[in-house]
Parts: C-alpha cells; sequence; structure tokens
C-alpha cells in the first residue's frame, strides 16, 4: 500500500512540472508563440534598444478619428428667428428719429430704438419701415435693409445694427465640461475651442477627453488633446451643432513579476516605461526575469514599417511584443525612453530559478504527505 501510494505520488509530481501556478506565459511560451524564420506566429518578438525606440517616437502620432471633415464655412454671424437686434438710426433731419426743431431750426440726432426680436419668419418691426426681412443677413446687411425701407419716410438715414441676444446660431456643449449648456455662435467666436472656453472648459486632463460633434446624423470625434495642438482640428462649427466632451482615461495593465498586478490611470503627458513600472513598485526582485520585461501592443502600421515588422496585421493593429533587457545598464536609459501607450500590457514573466524554486516547494509539500501517509500506514499495522 505505501509503495503504491509513493509510486502515484511520484507520478504526480512529475507530471505537475508543467502545470505550477504562474501569474502568464513563462518567456519560451512568449518565444513559442512569437513569428520566427521557420513559423508565422499571431504576434513578432522586438528586441528593444535605444535606436529602436528613437525610430518609434520619429513616427508622427496618428489621431483616432478627425473634426476636419465637420469645418463649416464661416456664416454663423447670420441674423436668424429669435435673435434680438439692436438698431440705432441716424436722421440728420432729425424729423422723426432726431431731437426735431428748436430755436436754431431743425437739429439731426440718432435714436437707438428698443431691443427688436426676429419673428418666426425672419422679420424685424421697424418703426415707419413695417417689417423688415433680416433672416440670413449679416448684421451690416440688415443695417441696409433697414435703411432702403426708411427712404422715403426718413431723410437719408444711417442705420446700424448689433445682435444683442443670438438665439438663432447656437450648439449644445454637453459631457464633461464645467458648465453645460448652448453657447452662441458669433463670426469671431465660431471654432470649436471657442465654445469649450465659453463653457468653462473641462477638469479632466486633454489627453483623456474625446470631442463629439453631432451634426446631421452623422459624428465627428478627435481627442482634445488634438484640438489643442492642431489648427485643422480646431473646427468652424454650424448652427444647432450637439457637442460631447466624452471622458476616455488612458490606462496601462501589469501583470507577471512586478510589485503589483494592476491596471493603472495615466496622467497628463507622456508614460515612460520606466516611470509605469515604478507606478506599480518595480520588478519583485525574488521572482522577475530582468532579462525579459515584455510590452504587448497593438501597434500601428507605420510604427511596424519603421521597424521592419513584417506581421500579418488585425483589425486592431500589428500585434507586437517588445522585449526590453533589464539586466543590462542600458536597458535602463531605454526604459526611459520609450513611450507606454494607452491599452499596453506590461508583463515580466518569472525567472527559471524562480520556477525551480516552486517545482522543488511542490516536491516538499508532496513529500511531507507521502511521509505522514507512510507514518500513519506503520501504525495502523
Amino acid at each position: 500500500m505505501t509503495r503504491s501510494v509513493l509510486a502515484l505520488s511520484i507520478v504526480a509530481v512529475l507530471s505537475g512540472c508543467s502545470t505550477l501556478p504562474r501569474d502568464g506565459p513563462s518567456g519560451r511560451a512568449v518565444e513559442r508563440g512569437a513569428t520566427s524564420i521557420d513559423t508565422q506566429g499571431f504576434y513578432q518578438i522586438v528586441d528593444l534598444d535605444y535606436g529602436a525606440s528613437e525610430r518609434i517616437k520619429l513616427v508622427p502620432p496618428r489621431f483616432l478619428g478627425t473634426l476636419a471633415n465637420a469645418s463649416v464655412e464661416g456664416t454663423s454671424g447670420l441674423i436668424g428667428p429669435g435673435d434680438v437686434l439692436a438698431v440705432s438710426i441716424f436722421e440728420p433731419s432729425g424729423n422723426l428719429f432726431g431731437a426735431g426743431a428748436g430755436a436754431s431750426g431743425i437739429r439731426s440726432g440718432q435714436q437707438q430704438l428698443p431691443g427688436i426680436s426676429v419673428d418666426s419668419s425672419g422679420n424685424a418691426t421697424i418703426p415707419f419701415a413695417g417689417a423688415v426681412r433680416v433672416a440670413g443677413l449679416s448684421s451690416t446687411q440688415a443695417g441696409a435693409a433697414i435703411r432702403r425701407a426708411l427712404i422715403g419716410r426718413v431723410g437719408n438715414p444711417q442705420v446700424t445694427v448689433a445682435i444683442s441676444q443670438n438665439s438663432f446660431n447656437t450648439v449644445n456643449v454637453l459631457g464633461d465640461v464645467r458648465q453645460p449648456g448652448r453657447s452662441p455662435l458669433s463670426s469671431n467666436a465660431d471654432r470649436i475651442l471657442d465654445v469649450i472656453t465659453e463653457r468653462g472648459g473641462t477638469a479632466r486632463p486633454v489627453e483623456d477627453v474625446v470631442v463629439n460633434i453631432q451634426r446631421d446624423g452623422q459624428t465627428y470625434s478627435a481627442p482634445l488633446s488634438a484640438v489643442t495642438t492642431d489648427f485643422r482640428e480646431n473646427v468652424r462649427l454650424a448652427r444647432g451643432d450637439e457637442i460631447n466632451l466624452a471622458y476616455r482615461p488612458r490606462k496601462f495593465s501589469t501583470f507577471g513579476a512586478l510589485g503589483a498586478v494592476a491596471e493603472v490611470a495615466m496622467e497628463p503627458g507622456p508614460t515612460t516605461l520606466a516611470g509605469a513600472i515604478s507606478k506599480v513598485g518595480g520588478l519583485n526582485a525574488n521572482l522577475a526575469n530582468a532579462r525579459s520585461v515584455l510590452v504587448f501592443r497593438f501597434e500601428r502600421p507605420e510604427v511596424a514599417n519603421a521597424l521592419g515588422v513584417a506581421q500579418a496585421p488585425t483589425v486592431r493593429g500589428i500585434p507586437i511584443v517588445y522585449r526590453l533587457n533589464f539586466e543590462d545598464a542600458t536597458g535602463l536609459f531605454t526604459a526611459g525612453n520609450f513611450i507606454v501607450e494607452p491599452g499596453d500590457i506590461v508583463y515580466v514573466p518569472q525567472s527559471g530559478l524562480a520556477e525551480m524554486r516552486k517545482f522543488f516547494e511542490a516536491i516538499q509539500s508532496f513529500t511531507r504527505i507521502i511521509y505522514d501517509v507512510s507514518v500513519t500506514t506503520a501504525l495502523q499495522n
């Protein structure tokens, strides 16, 4: 009986060598799954050095989405129904809008009319001129239209018009802004950053905010970081646009022989690999294979081309595993130059010694069980 238990236990130990608990694949398993000269894998391993990290940084960033196609011509200063106009009329004769007659004769004058609302038909009602169509006109054009309507009733009138309350040319700004609401557009404030600023901006880092413009059933999107740095993304808006600022926090994940297994929020600005590892407490000195610090990423095709990677693409990009040797002192310089991107997985497999230690711990536990069984059997006999 004892011999049978002993034999079964030894078999169990040996068969369990490949099933010892891990936090992820071993370094050898990662290599076996990669594309090589002889086999086509799902991903390709790229050994990182300082030169490679520089080539990656030299590839211009590409934003996922653009607002450039949402830009419109600058027509936001036109008058529309619901607007309130400030109309001022100067009459040289002074008969109707001036100071009238006095001891020295007729005196010219200027009359500031009370605020005049544009009705739903697009007309503004002006004293002595009646209904004047102003919808679709600029302030200067509206002044000329009112002047034409007054000619024959007022002697050589001069008319100026300004929009005192803009209710027609407006957009709605929603989402992650300090003061959500409706914002007016004007001829000198009709771009996306104008209305975001008018609503108080956002308290989030610009890298973590996506700007969405909804118009006529279409949605145009771009990171706020792109809008603030690329003039082409600071587009002109159209009346009725819906602007939504969505909070999309950037994160990377860490697994394996690091100080913590975590999903880590990225701070404003670039995050280097050295900074990412330090955020989770560094490498586990007792377990980590410092020669194989891995970054799993779906890379942009243009970056893969710059690195000479010929790997089959996926919908998300080119699957690449970047491998860095932390035991080499130059690896620390490379880690400080390699930029971690949102969605990256930083993984450090266990070293061979750590795996061997686990193996012997398993043997020790099995041996203890065998000893206890043997003692119990002997006492029973």
